[in-house]
């Protein structure tokens, strides 16, 4: 994935992330549901999900399927949290992280794996 994903259109993305392949319908259906959204307002979001290659449209029925998985969107947003705000170094990060603490000893436990699978 080359370009950021706003928290309108990840609400899209945790549909389909959730339940698979669904129409647009069934999408602005949920959302209103969740979030008071119009039909309008979701078919909007889900075609600027469309032009950023995130999402394909299916016929019949507009049915809708996620090009991208949700760990794909994870790291990209991670890695741009990493040059925004820790200047590309991860492991500031994880300094942060650690200060604030707000890693669990099961976290840590799973930080020190990774950090040894390295």
């Amino acid at each position: 994935m080359e370009k950021k994903l706003y928290d309108s259109e990840l609400k899209i993305m945790e549909i389909l992330w959730k339940q698979g392949d669904v129409t647009a319908k069934s999408i602005a259906e949920e959302l209103h549901k969740q979030i008071g959204w119009s039909k309008t307002t979701t078919y909007t979001v889900i075609k600027k999900c469309m032009a950023k290659g995130a999402i394909e449209r299916r016929e019949p029925h507009f049915i809708c399927h996620a090009l991208i998985s949700r760990e794909e969107a994870q790291a990209y947003e991670t890695n741009e949290l990493i040059e925004k705000l820790y200047g590309g170094c991860p492991d500031q990060l994880i300094a942060a992280l650690i200060g604030e603490k707000r890693l669990d000893q099961a976290g840590i436990a799973r930080l020190k794996e990774l950090i040894k699978d390295l």
